[in-house]
């Protein structure tokens, strides 16, 4: 399960979004402004609660747009 943690007004967020929906990646949004739990959840994965935080099975990460890193945790090769 892929989860992204973001805010409702992030231009990396919706950037990170609009990659995983190009490569027909289903995820899951927390909005870590409304839910305390998801804000919890992306500050104990990444050790802040910078945004957006996207992981896969809970075990690996990437924070904000790093286009490199989300290929690793995602599997992607190109």
């Amino acid at each position: 399960m892929v989860k992204v943690y973001s805010i409702t007004v992030c231009p990396w967020c919706v950037k990170v979004k609009k990659y995983l929906k190009y490569r027909g990646i289903p995820y899951e949004e927390f909005n870590i402004e409304q839910d305390a739990a998801a804000r919890e959840e992306c500050r104990r994965l990444s050790g802040d609660t910078i945004v957006p935080v996207t992981t896969v099975d809970g075990k690996e990460f990437a924070v904000s747009y790093d286009r490199a890193k989300l290929d690793k945790i995602l599997g992607i090769t190109t």
